[in-house]
């Protein structure tokens, strides 16, 4: 263990459970890196992930945004294209745009397109499906409310989902944060998560939560179906 998270772990209570704006507060300190490091916020579900029932996949705005700028692209035709370059999508188009992509380009973080238009994606499948960037109903990148999306992805809507273990990993801002946004927007993902509990889910639905510095250690969060 290196002599920066010795000092870290030095004065943490590993054992404690700390409130979510404790959490927040703690959590900063950790981030010692010499680098803007992201804060993470870490969901253990007691839920199956082999049933499809089950499984935990949406979207939420954080109140304070990610920290990071993201680049959308918008694949539409007509007035939805005229409504994405409204909104402010740094790309917009329809033909030419899924050329470029099927050439290797793709200078965008998140791909959005409307429904009409997705049968001329189908062929992009293997190029976009490897990196996550396939627009899907179930991220809310496929949707006729283009101008509102468009926006929601500028300030921050960050989209979730639970990995092989039942766990939802997701960054919730960045050190450089205060506490009070760190805590708004990891209690706004863990209410939309506790909103999202699966009928087929019996037990304990929250099992752990933890927040964590990109290279700092976890801080336990008293679990709470209410934040």
């Amino acid at each position: 263990m290196g002599k920066r998270l010795d000092a870290v772990l030095k004065d943490l209570d590993r054992a404690k459970l700390y409130s979510i704006d404790e959490a927040a507060t703690i959590v900063k300190k950790t981030a010692t890196a010499k680098f803007d490091e992201s804060i993470e916020l870490h969901v253990r579900l007691g839920i199956d992930p082999r049933q499809s029932d089950q499984q935990i996949r949406g979207t939420v705005p954080l109140p304070h945004g990610t920290g990071a700028k993201r680049k959308v692209a918008v694949i539409a035709k007509g007035e939805k294209a005229k409504e994405a370059e409204a909104a402010g999508a740094d790309v917009v188009g329809h033909a030419e745009l899924i050329a470029e992509i099927e050439g290797g380009k793709f200078d965008f973080d998140v791909l959005v397109a409307s429904p009409d238009v997705m049968k001329d994606l189908a062929r992009l499948g293997k190029v976009l499906g490897p990196r996550g960037l396939m627009p899907n109903p179930k991220s809310g990148t496929v949707t006729f409310e283009i101008g509102r999306t468009v926006k929601e992805l500028k300030a921050g809507r960050v989209e979730f989902k639970n990995d092989d273990y039942g766990i939802v990993h997701l960054a919730v801002g960045k050190k450089s944060f205060a506490p009070d946004q760190i805590a708004a927007n990891a209690r706004a993902v863990l209410q939309t998560i506790i909103k999202m509990k699966p009928s087929a889910s019996k037990g304990i639905y929250v099992r752990s939560v933890a927040l964590s510095a990109t290279m700092g250690p976890g801080i336990k969060v008293t679990v709470s179906d209410k934040y």
